[in-house]
């Protein structure tokens, strides 16, 4: 399997980098790369009113430009607080199962929450969306085992209770569909 990384708007290229690494590390039998365009964030995507943006419109935008590409999965990464319309805020969305993922920056890092600026932290749980969403992406629903990156996080306190890694069930899955789509 082929995934790329698509910036949505400007990223931290070393954070972009960072979350690939960890792709890697969570998918050993897949390639991951950062894909050299930048996908423009869409106007048409920000709510002035909730001062977010909807995360279906731009996750919407990056299933076109994984259609019309060599990846088996993209990944968006973008830096702007992203919202579903049921949901105050998402860290991501994905199509389940499908070719596109998305995940957020904004609420990942610990400034958000008013605690001191931590990279490695930042960078782990970066990784852990990243790979919950591309999760997602293989047919993978949340997991009741607390454990997995697949569980929901409802906050950024299961984030940072769950490991980077899928538990042997989903595991076992999501090697299924990787097999499958090679």
């Amino acid at each position: 399997m082929k995934i790329g990384v698509l910036p949505v708007g400007q990223i931290n290229h070393n954070t972009l980098l960072g979350i690939i690494k960890g792709i890697v590390a969570a998918f050993p039998k897949t390639s991951c790369s950062l894909i050299q365009e930048v996908l423009a964030l869409s106007k048409r995507a920000y709510n002035g009113k909730r001062n977010q943006y909807n995360s279906s419109f731009i996750l919407n935008e990056i299933r076109v430009y994984a259609e019309n590409s060599a990846y088996s999965r993209v990944l968006g990464v973008v830096d702007e607080d992203i919202f579903v319309p049921e949901l105050n805020y998402v860290f991501g969305e994905a199509y389940t199962p499908g070719k596109a993922a998305l995940i957020s920056l904004v609420r990942l890092r610990p400034e958000f929450y008013g605690k001191a600026a931590d990279n490695k932290l930042f960078l782990e749980r970066a990784v852990k969306e990243a790979v919950h969403e591309l999760g997602h992406t293989l047919g993978l629903h949340h997991c009741p085992n607390s454990a997995c990156v697949m569980h929901f996080s409802n906050s950024i306190l299961d984030t940072d209770k769950k490991q980077n890694l899928f538990c042997e069930q989903c595991y076992l899955q999501a090697t299924i569909t990787i097999t499958n789509v090679g």
